[in-house]
């Protein structure tokens, strides 16, 4: 390999470097917890208010709020139990049955 040649490259020589690695990350506590790993009162008390307006939530969606919303599905229960019946006397007096 000369490089006397036109268009040919001399080889490159190179050593590997190593990269400095990062030192590992200092063990800290959880924000949350104390060092001898029990939670504090406010977190516990943030889950319980969590797990409460998330209840409260699914009710509002479910559509059964409070004890009116009971009282109105009992109405609209029975009153399609009523207009059944109709229905049923209806057609049994169309047929001839009664």
């Amino acid at each position: 390999m000369s490089a006397d040649k036109p268009g040919e490259q001399q080889p490159l020589d190179a050593e590997i470097v190593e990269s400095p690695g990062t030192p590992p990350p200092a063990d800290l506590p959880e924000p949350d917890y104390s060092d001898n790993g029990a939670p504090s009162f406010d977190f516990v008390r943030d889950r319980i208010e969590k797990r409460y307006t998330t209840s409260v939530g699914a009710q509002e969606l479910a559509g059964i709020g409070g004890p009116e919303d009971l009282q109105s599905l009992d109405k609209k229960i029975a009153d399609r139990k009523e207009a059944a019946k109709d229905k049923l006397a209806e057609i049994r007096r169309s047929m001839g049955k009664e």
